[in-house]
């Protein structure tokens, strides 16, 4: 069984990636998951993140750890984000010609969130990030996965956090950008170049009774989402990645945007990762194996 050595004497870990799925306010644990890993000495060559996990997993391309980190994240994710209504928006659905109903409808307004992420990031650039970021979104005409690299951090963050119908798409590069979920809600293949990934992923709860035309469509969305991640994950493991999967154990239910919960997400993920620590140890010291084999022959 593989051992945790000390950071001081732990060879080079090879290019490791975080992949960061869409979970809502329990994406948070990425911080906990970073911070504990950070300890040791492990930190991530790479972060891809969806939705959620690209707001939050910027924080960790920046250099953002620990409780510092989390109370950055209180402002970048609340409730409050989902409140800013476009009254337009309600004559459209009422009048859809008159009002002019189109591809950039939207319920609710997204300045606020540009705000927040400007107020936490700056005008910072994703390509002037310390360690690199690849955000996850979709393309709204096309249905196709799209991976920003470049550009700008707040542009980015906004189109992976899109939902159609409750934010406006966000144009970049002249696509009509939206949610990274709908294509690709735990983006590993966007991290392929990666030897070892960290993955933090969130299956969809099933209703437990389907008596609603709500309930129906919630039951079918889910099983496409929760089968694209597993699906992502198998092709990844195929390909020969090694993938390693970090489970929370939650022991309540938390909502959408149970901001009080952050505290706790934090520490569910620095167990988690505490948890899986010697595999990911053992997974970066057998990336390294086959350089030092190298090394030998010469």
């Amino acid at each position: 069984m593989p051992t945790v050595t000390p950071s001081s004497t732990r060879p080079h870990a090879g290019r490791l990636a975080f992949v960061l799925g869409s979970g809502g306010v329990r994406s948070i644990a990425a911080l906990g998951i970073a911070s504990r890993l950070a300890r040791e000495g492990i930190r991530p060559d790479l972060v891809v993140g969806c939705s959620s996990g690209a707001l939050f997993g910027a924080q960790i391309a920046r250099g953002m750890h620990g409780e510092d980190a989390v109370l950055v994240a209180t402002s970048l994710w609340s409730a409050e984000l989902t409140q800013q209504r476009r009254w337009r928006s309600y004559l459209q659905l009422i009048a859809p010609k008159l009002a002019g109903f189109g591809a950039g409808f939207a319920l609710r307004d997204d300045r606020l969130i540009a705000e927040r992420i400007t107020n936490a990031f700056g005008d910072v650039r994703l390509e002037q990030l310390p360690t690199p970021l690849r955000v996850a979104a979709t393309d709204a005409a096309t249905g196709e996965p799209v991976v920003l690299t470049q550009g700008r951090l707040v542009d980015a963050l906004r189109a992976s956090m899109a939902v159609p119908i409750l934010f406006p798409s966000v144009a970049i590069d002249g696509r009509r950008l939206v949610d990274g979920v709908l294509s690709d809600p735990l983006p590993i293949a966007a991290a392929a170049d990666a030897r070892v990934v960290v993955s933090l992923g969130f299956q969809g709860s099933m209703p437990r009774r389907v008596d609603r035309l709500s309930r129906m469509v919630a039951q079918t969305s889910t099983t496409l989402i929760n089968n694209l991640m597993r699906a992502r994950t198998d092709a990844a493991q195929a390909a020969g990645q090694k993938v390693i999967a970090i489970d929370l154990d939650l022991n309540r239910h938390i909502g959408l945007w149970d901001t009080a919960a952050m505290p706790y997400l934090f520490e569910a993920g620095w167990r988690a990762a505490e948890a899986r620590l010697l595999d990911i140890v053992a997974a970066l010291e057998a990336a390294q194996a086959p350089a030092r084999e190298l090394i030998f022959i010469d």
